[in-house]
């Protein structure tokens, strides 16, 4: 064991898989000679060479078009977009060829492709940098989609994504990347892809969340433990598919559900698992379900963010407000 940050994670994970297979490409802006923006791919192009680390021009549809070529001829491409921001370019590759490969060759081919990005807000950053578009890829059938919240969560995640038949698209907070180190095995290990994770246990209602809030909610939880109120906390880690199962299972115990997510509220992934739970689960609720997230604008700059994201406030008063029926 080894204490890492979620960027140490990313990129022991990056290293153990490229060491194991060589068929493992990564190709991306900046990823080789400067170890990319935040440092993910440090070190890399040292050990692997410029033939598996790939430093690519500013141009996310060729990089994205590139990988789904490699992937179809035998290889198994990380691509990096540098921001969620910026993939916009890049969703026709996406949802057009990487998704729908396995279902339009009716299983003959398919797409072993991840594709990471840092996304998320608190991180003072210019425009397009901070946006959380995981709800624009969720109606992708065929695309599955991580986020993790945590160092062991994001190696095993990013781990069990690389060795994935189909396309992953791995969402990396950049406000955790160095934050909270955790203990994480350095053997390899995986963490599977759609699987929630119960963090705290309780029964006075149910709080769903995943990437940044977590650690906020985390001690948003002990606050009100305190009071002897008990709240279960669930991490989705993957929100394509949904773990609804264990989603079902906790409501059904605390009879209440407070959805936390930095995107957007309407159309949220949030918006989906409250109709998933409504049409599975609508008899065991004493209370409406609630939701606590961004807000229906483009991201704010940085004087305001605070307030535009979930922030303490917002999350406790809900939790009273869900209480209180």
């Amino acid at each position: 064991m080894a204490k890492m940050t979620i960027l140490q994670a990313i990129n022991h994970a990056l290293e153990s898989e490229m060491k194991r297979d060589s068929r493992i490409v990564m190709l991306g802006e900046d990823i080789g000679r400067n170890g990319g923006v935040f440092r993910a791919t440090d070190g890399l192009l040292v050990k692997f060479g410029e033939d598996r680390v790939i430093d690519t021009p500013l141009a996310e549809s060729a990089i994205i078009g590139t990988a789904v070529g490699m992937s179809l001829n035998g290889l198994r491409p990380i691509a990096e977009i540098q921001f969620l921001g910026f993939i916009y370019e890049a969703m026709d590759q996406m949802a057009s060829q990487a998704a729908r490969m396995r279902f339009k060759s009716a299983g003959r081919f398919s797409v072993p492709m991840v594709i990471r990005c840092p996304y998320g807000g608190g991180v003072r950053t210019p425009e397009l940098h901070s946006d959380s578009l995981e709800a624009l890829f969720s109606h992708t059938p065929g695309l599955k989609m991580v986020m993790p919240s945590n160092p062991y969560d994001a190696k095993g995640l990013l781990i069990s994504a690389i060795r994935d038949e189909d396309p992953v698209l791995f969402l990396e907070p950049m406000k955790l990347y160095r934050a909270a180190p955790q203990e994480v095995p350095e053997d390899d290990y995986e963490v599977p892809i759609g699987q929630a994770k119960i963090i705290n246990e309780g029964f006075h209602a149910t709080i769903v969340s995943w990437g940044p809030p977590i650690p906020l909610l985390r001690n948003i939880v002990e606050e009100f433990e305190k009071e002897d109120i008990h709240l279960e906390l669930i991490d989705l880690r993957t929100v394509a598919p949904i773990d609804i199962q264990t989603i079902l299972q906790s409501v059904e115990k605390t009879e209440r559900l407070l959805i936390v997510h930095e995107a957007v509220k309407t159309n949220g992934i949030g918006a989906e698992i409250a109709a998933l739970v409504s049409e599975k689960a609508v008899f065991s609720l004493t209370a409406p379900i609630l939701r606590v997230t961004g807000f229906d604008t483009p991201y704010p700059v940085g004087a305001i963010e605070d307030d535009w994201l979930p922030n303490s406030q917002r999350i406790k008063e809900s939790i009273v407000q869900l209480l209180s029926y």
